[in-house]
């Protein structure tokens, strides 16, 4: 909550409800971004002021209805700035608005459970039919890249001394990861430990799901030649912790730093993933997540099954997936199979020669990284 809190909110307010939402398990058991974003919803709720010049946080949570909490994020949707000139205009805030109704909710389920004698059994903030986009406003397309312009990023990467993020994006595109558990969850003992020496072990930040991914296919052939190449010369140099770091000393650290800050920020290496794209003379809305997307669409274009591209995006829970279950490894193996035959054939048509197992031009020299 922000500074207009007040030390011990008065109980059964909606400032106490944010206290015991803070204070429960289920808040420590959410990632840190999440927390953040939460902390920053429930704040903007919190603190809009009421016609009364209070502060909704206040208000006994007995007195809230339906209409009241759509009345406020009516409110908060909109924002008033000033132009160049001074003159008043309106911006819609939708997303930022729609995560604070959504933080609110949650909030008011836990706190029920938490405290039912004193939070109201029905959510006013459940089933508002929020919309991600306003009436008229086309749907933004999450920008995709091509398996060209993955050969050309880890090229324009590997030439400015970047072969942490040249691999990095590789693993995006291979393993379909974000980049908070790539940069800020994946470590070295994940990795191809001494008990699992042909497995590496996947852990999704946001919800905790994992899973080892097989590495090798039935006939011990390896499923990702390239990345594998890359990340056992890394293992050799970094004997623990998280496997990619800043490919250049900190000025306050005379060791490799993690890309990842310990306020579980990235703000530093999107801002090295833009240079990069600028130097491989690619699409400005290009992003780190471009390669994830892409990896996934090319998923889709080696016509995988549905069970083959939620097994590979974690996108199922841990009770449905069991984790070493031998028909997921089965789906694992198949959709890289897939994946590789597709860019093999989608490489020899552009080229106009008879495919092959599928060759990796943008394969970096191990030693280089």
């Amino acid at each position: 909550m922000s500074d207009m809190v007040p030390a011990s909110p008065v109980p059964g307010t909606f400032d106490w409800l944010v206290s015991i939402f803070k204070a429960h398990q289920k808040w420590a058991e959410i990632d840190f971004k999440t927390q953040r974003l939460y902390g920053q919803g429930l704040a903007l709720f919190a603190d809009y002021e009421l016609s009364d010049g209070s502060r909704a946080g206040s208000k006994q949570l007995a007195d809230f209805t339906k209409a009241y909490v759509d009345a406020i994020y009516a409110n908060l949707l909109i924002v008033e700035d000033k132009d160049k000139g001074g003159k008043i205009v309106k911006r819609e805030r939708r997303r930022f608005a729609n995560a604070a109704m959504t933080a609110c909710r949650r909030a008011w389920f836990v706190g029920q459970r938490a405290q039912e004698a004193r939070v109201p059994p029905v959510n006013p903030f459940a089933r508002m039919g929020l919309k991600s986009r306003g009436p008229g406003q086309t749907v933004r397309e999450t920008p995709t890249a091509t398996w060209e312009e993955l050969v050309l990023f880890r090229r324009a990467a590997s030439r400015l001394g970047y072969h942490s993020v040249a691999t990095a994006a590789l693993l995006a595109w291979e393993w379909l990861q974000r980049e908070e558990h790539i940069f800020g969850a994946f470590e070295i003992p994940h990795y191809r430990p001494k008990e699992r020496p042909n497995s590496v072990r996947i852990v999704h930040p946001k919800n905790g799901e994992e899973a080892w991914w097989p590495l090798f296919d039935e006939k011990g052939d390896s499923l990702f030649p390239e990345l594998m190449a890359e990340l056992d010369a890394l293992n050799e140099r970094i004997s623990s912790g998280l496997v990619f770091r800043r490919d250049h000393a900190h000025r306050k650290s005379s060791n490799l730093v993690p890309w990842i800050t310990e306020r579980k920020d990235l703000r530093y290496l999107r801002h090295v993933v833009k240079k990069i794209v600028l130097a491989a003379g690619l699409r400005k809305e290009l992003s780190f997540t471009s390669f994830r997307h892409g990896g996934f669409t090319e998923g889709a274009d080696s016509d995988l099954t549905d069970a083959e591209l939620r097994s590979a995006g974690r996108h199922r829970s841990s009770q449905q997936l069991p984790t070493y279950a031998k028909r997921t490894q089965k789906q694992l193996i198949a959709a890289a199979k897939k994946r590789r035959e597709e860019r093999a054939r989608t490489a020899a048509l552009a080229s106009g020669t008879p495919a092959a197992h599928s060759p990796i031009d943008s394969k970096i020299d191990a030693a280089d990284i």
